[in-house]
């Protein structure tokens, strides 16, 4: 009997991030790129494979931060290619190499340890 492999402890919070149940509400793309940090009366979202996260905690990602040019956009192609360039920011990952869809698995595992799921992008794609 072969035994399962605990899930890598490099995706864990360094503190543990207790989370509300994710929401599979639908939003629009043009919603959500109304959520891009600019506006301190909406919430900061980042959508990775057409799931949206709030990442509303992290300044990181808020009007002047260094992933700012993540928020209020899909930014699978950009995850899964390491890329800060807003060009990247695009929604369209089913044509990148096996190595890169990896590299984009590893991010949404890593988000959703520490971020609260939302919904999800209209129409959006997500296998």
């Amino acid at each position: 009997m072969v035994e399962h492999e605990p899930e890598p402890k490099r995706f864990e919070p360094k503190v543990p991030v207790q989370l509300d149940p994710p929401k599979d509400d639908p939003i629009s793309p043009e919603e959500l790129a109304k959520c891009d940090g600019s506006d301190p009366s909406r919430p900061t979202l980042v959508a990775i494979k057409g799931v949206v996260f709030d990442v509303s905690r992290n300044a990181a990602y808020g009007a002047s931060g260094q992933y700012r040019v993540f928020a209020g956009k899909d930014a699978s192609r950009a995850l899964a290619s390491s890329s800060l360039k807003p060009e990247d920011c695009v929604p369209e990952w089913y044509d990148l190499p096996d190595k890169e869809k990896t590299v984009l698995d590893e991010w949404f595992t890593f988000f959703s340890k520490r971020y609260n799921i939302v919904g999800k992008v209209e129409g959006a794609k997500n296998t």
